[in-house]
């Protein structure tokens, strides 16, 4: 059975299809079903008004076709037209757009009528309902090829597909739909997935009755300099709201009565030079450690770094931990050989790797080459392993654009990997719950907010 959670490229749509039609299901049983969920679409997010249905010449204009009979039965007024009929004049006499033009199979620029067509489409803005995926999106990786319409709405089927979930893609996408239209996708092995609960709830550590600090793990963060506090107390609060049953923040003598005064729940740990961090690091009751944020770009950040490494306990390398290997990374990724975590953002992540490609890809090399989970941040996250599994994260609200949310981000994925969470699990895990507790708290979010929002995700997640 294929996944909940699976993504389906367009080759991979293409085979499901096949096997549908080869088990039985007629190709006009399928386009009338496609062609429903459309319709019930409209119906139920518009009220009724003059509809241009745009088709192009393969399936997804067929399904326009049937998206035209299904609507004027019920009542509405609406045309239906031929790329080759289409004049940008006569956008103007209606209230709603349904894009049939091209599906999943799109394999070139879009250029000529059909070109002219979308450019005409995006100019009007009105609303428009694309079928499958909005023209011109790239299914598999969400680039432009050529010209994009711009949809409120997309109805996609059996599975959302990789670039309706990356930028620019997502945002040409509007509201994603997913309608099964009877295709079960079994003859198809997925290369990628949406980020969701289904993927890792199963080892999320969820407390027992049993449990008490010392069973919920020690996370250990490497505290920034004295202008720079913010970045490691943010993690270290988002490590013990993540259930860490103790957090600490080793720190110079000079900012100890910063942590201290700012941070109650969360203890310190006076380090002065490298030996003093292996004394923390050999004590076998820390369990996973986070170093990177406002630690700073120079040679403690760099030598901290590989010796928490060369501990083999699981860690999170994040900001300056990252930037600082700029510009020869190899002894970075010769160092990573227990449970490791990179979160960088882009720019970051250009200072280490190569950045030609799709994200899923750069980031899956990106794993294969360091050896460690990526976390490669943004509205559009993906987690990738080095065994080549692939994780889009699809719940960022806009919220999440501000100072020091990272850093949050940083301390969760410590927390869950100090209780036993697998790495590749815990990276997913903080991404979709970090997330949802933006969305929770919505517009004026900053940082600071996030941790307190995280009760409600967890409970929600509890009893889920």
């Amino acid at each position: 059975m294929l996944h909940p959670a699976a993504l389906l490229t367009a080759e991979q749509s293409r085979a499901a299809d096949k096997a549908a039609i080869a088990s039985g299901i007629t190709a006009e049983t399928l386009m009338e079903k496609a062609g429903k969920a459309v319709a019930d679409v409209v119906c139920e997010h518009f009220k009724p008004c003059r509809v241009l249905i745009i088709c192009g010449p393969g399936n997804n204009g067929g399904d326009g076709r049937v998206v035209e009979r299904l609507l004027r039965n019920r009542g509405w007024r609406v045309e239906a037209v031929n790329i080759d009929d289409f004049t940008t004049a006569i956008v103007k006499d209606y209230a709603l757009v349904v894009d049939a033009m091209f599906g999943t199979g799109l394999n070139r620029a879009i250029e000529g009528k059909a070109k002219d067509a979308i450019s005409a489409i995006n100019d009007s803005k009105l609303p428009v309902v694309a079928i499958d995926i909005a023209s011109g999106i790239n299914a598999d990786d969400g680039t432009i090829m050529g010209s994009a319409v711009c949809a409120a709405h997309t109805v996609t089927f059996v599975r959302p597909k990789p670039g309706q979930l990356l930028l620019p893609g997502k945002a040409h996408t509007g509201e994603l739909h997913v309608y099964d239209i009877g295709i079960s996708g079994d003859n198809v092995k997925p290369d990628y997935f949406l980020n969701a609960p289904a993927l890792w709830k199963h080892t999320f550590p969820f407390p027992t009755l049993e449990a008490h600090k010392y069973t919920r793990g020690h996370a250990l963060v490497i505290g920034g300099g004295i202008a720079t506090t913010g970045a490691a107390r943010l993690a270290a609060i988002s490590a013990l709201r993540s259930g860490a049953g103790l957090v600490s923040v080793a720190c110079t003598p000079e900012t100890l009565s910063v942590y201290a005064t700012a941070l109650t729940a969360v203890m310190t740990k006076p380090i002065i030079k490298l030996s003093d961090l292996g004394t923390l690091l050999e004590d076998k009751r820390f369990t996973a450690t986070l170093i990177g944020p406002g630690g700073g770009i120079n040679e403690t950040t760099r030598e901290q770094t590989l010796h928490i490494l060369s501990h083999k306990k699981p860690c999170v390398i994040d900001a300056d931990a990252i930037s600082v290997f700029q510009p020869n990374p190899k002894p970075l990724f010769a160092a990573i050989i227990g449970p490791a975590v990179l979160t960088p953002h882009e720019g970051e992540f250009s200072r280490l790797f190569d950045s030609k490609g799709s994200k899923p890809e750069r980031a899956k090399q990106a794993a294969k080459q360091s050896g460690a989970i990526m976390v490669l941040k943004g509205s559009d996250t993906v987690i990738a392993a080095p065994d080549g599994r692939i994780v889009i994260n699809a719940n960022a609200p806009p919220w999440l654009a501000t100072a020091g949310s990272g850093d949050v981000l940083g301390g969760m994925i410590t927390g869950l990997l100090a209780q036993g969470m697998p790495a590749f699990e815990a990276a997913a895990a903080a991404v979709w719950l970090h997330s949802e507790a933006a969305n929770h708290f919505g517009p004026g979010l900053i940082a600071e907010d996030l941790p307190d929002v995280l009760p409600v995700v967890f409970k929600k997640l509890y009893h889920e």
